[in-house]
């Protein structure tokens, strides 16, 4: 099976976008630069259709989605009992803020917490509105103006969420003179570590950077209010930290009275086979974020639990929207969360996540092309070490995931040299095996052939197969 992509339904709408969305211009230019230098044009497709562990595309293409709406599908695409109980929420309450849907959620979410420690629950629409309430609530509870982040982290598209990325060296371009509050600390990868070091030296480095050079050089100890950490640095690369690591950072928090913020966003609720990421850490952070699991990929829901000290009386800490927490929204969280409980969806989660492991762990020694395999529970990652002969950066990553696209395979490769992959919880054993196996066969033909995709931008829309 190959398909040919994109399809002429596919490439038809493709273009109609080309003269209103944006980057409309960018993309005809750079395509025909890299074309110009020997490589073929990307797999695109938009997607038409949603249903389980699958989607299909304007062409009748069918693929294995490792992509899962950014990761949102817990329970793979369109689960019928979510979008039943939204519809019931809209028929029933259509939009209002107060409505009764949303204290059972809050009283849910309090008993699913870690270690049961952070009992109340701000409600936000997206994962870029709760890390810019979480960031705002730590400065104003405790009153300092410094906010501690990561090389490579990403926290949202908002103002404040983008200060606090570091996705990549132009992700605050322009933006420099609003990013006053935000210090930058290294996140300890487990590959690219600097000449010399090894990777229990390379975390006793960043230790001591957040420790000794932050205090020292950038700001006293007394004007840090928090530090904001993904256990599990997914958007840049589905980068795992090491327990030393996140158990200095909370040591690190309780020594110098700093909170600790952990964005779960994307770690949370399942994916990395326990709950919540940080329980892999056996640590309690202060402020938790949570989103994108949280209602079953059906309607937006999103938020911030902390302690009742930090979020019981601070007035302050503003937060939430005129759609935070809709009926439909706290409807979809709660039938989520009833489906977790009764399927054992993490402990699917964990097991799914054992064989995945255990069929891509030898990927790195038996591929040149492959730098490392990254999995916790299924946040499962790939890297990839740059074979291009002209030097492009993201080309071996980007052709691998152009044949897995073409064998029917969807996952994620972003501006990184990384392939990521979250499939659903609950996804069935052999449909993600089968996924792997033509990941697999993708990496071996990028390791015969060599590169055939190059550096190239996104297309200008959000159902871009790209």
């Amino acid at each position: 099976m190959s398909y040919k992509l994109p399809g002429k339904r596919s490439l038809a709408l493709l273009a109609r976008g080309l003269p209103h969305l944006r980057d409309g211009l960018r993309y005809p230019s750079s395509s025909a630069s890299s074309a110009a230098r020997g490589y073929e044009p990307p797999g695109q497709f938009i997607v038409d259709r949603a249903e389980g562990d699958f989607i299909w595309d304007m062409d009748g293409n069918c693929y294995i989605d490792f992509q899962n709406g950014w990761a949102t599908n817990p329970l793979g695409n369109c689960h019928p009992e979510i979008i039943e109980a939204v519809h019931k929420a809209h028929c029933r309450y259509g939009f209002h803020w107060e409505h009764s849907l949303r204290i059972p959620l809050a009283e849910q979410l309090a008993k699913i917490m870690p270690g049961g420690a952070l009992p109340r629950f701000s409600f936000e629409v997206s994962g870029t509105e709760a890390v810019e309430s979480a960031i705002h609530l730590a400065l104003c509870h405790t009153k300092r103006r410094y906010i501690i982040s990561f090389t490579s982290s990403f926290h949202g598209e908002g103002l404040g969420t983008k200060m606090a990325s570091a996705y990549n060296a132009d992700n605050n371009l322009y933006m420099e003179g609003w990013a006053g509050g935000v210090i930058k600390a290294p996140y300890p990868y487990s590959e690219q570590i600097p000449a010399g070091m090894g990777q229990e030296q390379y975390v006793e480095y960043c230790l001591w950077y957040l420790a000794e050079h932050i205090p020292k050089y950038v700001s006293p100890v007394e004007n840090i209010a928090a530090i904001l950490i993904e256990p599990g640095l997914a958007e840049g690369g589905n980068w795992i930290p090491s327990v030393e690591f996140i158990q200095g950072i909370r040591k690190l928090c309780d020594d110098n009275e700093w909170l600790m913020i952990a964005d779960e966003v994307l770690t949370g609720l399942g994916r990395t086979g326990k709950m919540w990421s940080v329980e892999h850490y056996d640590v309690l952070p202060d402020i938790l974020v949570a989103g994108k699991n949280l209602s079953g990929g059906i309607e937006a829901c999103a938020g911030v639990a902390a302690t009742d000290e930090i979020l019981g009386d601070n007035v302050r800490a503003s937060g939430g929207s005129t759609f935070a927490g809709t009926p439909g929204g706290c409807a979809a969280a709660l039938k989520t969360l009833e489906i977790y409980e009764r399927d054992n969806i993490v402990e699917r989660a964990a097991s799914l996540g054992k064989v995945a492991a255990e069929y891509m762990i030898h990927w790195q020694q038996k591929y040149s092309i492959v730098g490392q395999v990254r999995t916790l529970g299924l946040l499962l990652g790939v890297s990839f070490n740059n074979t291009s002969e002209q030097g492009e950066e993201y080309a071996t990553a980007r052709s691998v995931r152009h044949q897995m696209m073409k064998r029917g395979v969807w996952a994620i490769c972003d501006f990184e040299r990384q392939v990521r992959m979250y499939p659903a919880l609950n996804m069935d054993e052999a449909v993600l095996l089968d996924g792997l196996a033509k990941v697999e066969e993708a990496i071996e033909h990028v390791q015969r052939h060599g590169p055939t995709v190059g550096d190239y931008p996104s297309m200008p829309s959000g159902n871009v197969g790209f």
